[in-house]
């Protein structure tokens, strides 16, 4: 069994903590793993993608080919849609609903009708979930919550352990806060 995800958003919101769960958790299972990481201008607002390929068997290669990917895990909507190309017929899209407008004149609704043309999509209010719990900084591990019930070659107790392994040197308060936006975002 395989599983591409790509992973997507802006610099600064979390991509690669995800990536990191995710690959903690897959190494922890047994499964092979791949990644492939793009920063961009992360330190301005830029892209970041991370590209994670998860397997029972060898992976020959760390790209993504297009129509492969089984789901596209974005912090920003518009991100997102970059990536469609790799989503496979099946694949999910799950992402963030807030836009990160670091552009003007942001395309909202046809942001929105992209998302409501395509056959599998989560998308959920993460940084007002993650606000209103007192803890804006965790809107990644809302989304990744969010996204657990789909991802199908990981458990979200898996994924929840993982949240332990990689946040526990930050203390458990950090640890605890996580857990809790995961859980928060996989209701």
């Amino acid at each position: 069994m395989k599983y591409d995800i790509i992973l997507s958003g802006v610099g600064g919101q979390g991509i690669l903590s995800i990536a990191t769960v995710i690959g903690d958790a897959a190494v922890n299972a047994g499964l092979y793993l791949k990644q492939a990481e793009v920063h961009g201008m992360s330190q301005r607002g830029g892209e970041v993608e991370s590209g994670l390929r998860l397997s029972d068997s060898a992976i020959c290669s760390d790209l993504l080919p297009k129509g492969s990917a089984d789901m596209i895990l974005s912090m920003e909507p518009m991100e997102a849609l970059r990536y469609l190309p790799f989503l496979s017929k099946d694949g999910y899209v799950v992402t963030s609903s807030t836009p990160y407008r670091n552009i003007p004149d942001y395309p909202e609704d046809a942001v929105r009708a992209a998302y409501e043309a395509l056959p599998h999509t989560v998308v959920t209010d993460i940084e007002k979930i993650a606000g209103e719990n007192g803890m804006p900084k965790s809107a990644n591990m809302v989304l990744l919550g969010a996204a657990a019930r789909h991802i199908g070659i990981l458990t979200p107790e898996q994924l929840k352990q993982s949240i332990e392994n990689v946040f526990l040197r930050k203390g458990p308060q950090v640890v605890d806060m996580n857990l809790r936006a995961f859980d928060l975002g996989f209701r």
